[in-house]
Formats: structure tokens, sequence, C-alpha cells
């Protein structure tokens, strides 16, 4: 893919998860992640998408801070206290080819998740929010995706689209704390990053204006086309590589 196409595409990817993020509480990883990875390379990619999707975070933490259950998310977090680590050694690691095919396997894996957790009740419960918490820690570190079993979680528990909006950004912004402290910022050109943030900025503020006006049924569909796509190529692109 050339490289100006590929930022141009990255950008327009991390446009629309920003304001589904901020209109839902989840999008942003799902629909840039992948074409971040394929840009960027799996390592520098993912670690973009952990820094954006903190600012990002915070941003829309700023409005829902009081839908916000403080002791689930800190529940969430404690196992992936152990698993951010453990994907991280594993991305650092890995050569780029076949970390390619793992992160776009991992990420087609985890929209699977989250097309069926409107439709089963698949982590209920306390002991579901530890599982919750460990698979994200890990999948947030290897893929830059942390958010879908989150959402499995929140659907089995049957969490108002308020609550699971703060909730989620407290616990994403957690997440990525714990990506970026385990692997470092990372080292992409000036340019990238000021596009990259513009970008998110714009994205979540067009978010803000239509979180009013838009039902989540209409985007969900949309997040998770657009994230399994990206998944797809994030695996084409590993294997053409290898």
């Amino acid at each position: 893919m050339h490289l100006q196409l590929g930022a141009v595409l990255a950008c327009a990817a991390i446009f629309v998860g920003a304001l589904t993020q901020r209109m839902t509480g989840l999008g942003f990883a799902l629909v840039a992640a992948p074409l971040l990875i394929v840009v960027a390379g799996p390592v520098e990619g993912v670690l973009l998408g952990n820094a954006l999707s903190a600012v990002l975070c915070v941003t829309v933490l700023a409005t829902s801070w009081r839908f916000v259950r403080w002791r689930r998310a800190l529940l969430m977090l404690a196992p992936a206290l152990i698993t951010v680590p453990l994907g991280a050694m594993l991305a650092l690691r890995v050569p780029t080819a076949p970390l390619l095919v793992i992160v776009g396997t991992i990420a087609v894996a985890a929209v699977g998740m989250a097309a069926m957790s409107n439709r089963f009740a698949l982590l209920p419960g306390r002991g579901g929010a530890v599982v919750a918490g460990a698979l994200s820690g890990f999948m947030n570190a290897t893929a830059g995706i942390g958010g879908p079993m989150l959402a499995v979680h929140a659907s089995s528990a049957r969490w108002p689209r308020d609550v699971f909006v703060g909730t989620g950004q407290l616990f994403l912004l957690g997440l990525n704390i714990l990506s970026l402290s385990a692997k470092g910022l990372p080292s992409i050109s000036p340019a990238l990053w000021i596009w990259s943030l513009v970008a998110l900025a714009v994205g979540a503020l067009a978010g803000n204006r239509l979180s009013a006006r838009v039902p989540e049924r209409l985007g969900r569909p949309l997040v998770l086309g657009l994230a399994g796509l990206g998944s797809i190529v994030a695996v084409i692109r590993g294997l053409s590589m290898m």
C-alpha cells in the first residue's frame, strides 16, 4: 500500500472511530487499529492506536464521568495488570509479518465476539468482568483492541448506554496507559502525529453533535463491518510479507 494513501485511509479510520466512540462508547480501536497497523506496522501502529485512544477516552470521560461504575472498572483493570505485560512481550518479540497475521486474526475474532454480544450473555457477573478485563488487556497490548470484551461483558450485564459509555472510557483509559507504560510511545513522523490528532479531534466533535440524533443500532453494523474489513486487510498484508 502506498504510504500516502495508507496515511489518508488511517486518518479516515481515526475520524470514523472517534465519531463512533463518542456516540456509543466503543468503536475507535475496532475501526482505526487494523489500518494503523497496516500503515505504521504492528508495533508502532498499535502504540499509536493506544495513544490516540487514551486521548479520546479522556475527552469522552469529561462529559460522561457521572455514569462511571468505578468498582466494576477497577475490577476489570486488576487482571489487566498481568495480561498487558504478557501481550507487550509478545508484540515486541514476534517478527513483523507473523505479528501482522496474529493481530489481524485477533481483531477478526474480536469483531465476531462483539457481533454476538447482543445475542448471548457470554461474560456475566463479577467473574465475567475479570475474564473480560484479562482478555482486554492482552488484546489491547498486542492488537490495540481492548473494547470488544468490554462490550461483551457490558451486554451480558445489561448496562444502559450511558453507563457503558462512562465506565468504558475509564476502563479503556486505564488499559491504554498500561499498554503505553509497557511499550513506550510510538516512533512515527511528526506529520502523522499531527494529522492523526486532527482527525481524532474532528471525529470527536462530530460524534458529540450526532450522539443525540443517531441511534446506536445504525452505527454498530457499520463499525463492525469496517473493523472486519480492516482486520482482514491486516492479515492479508502480513501473509504477503511472509
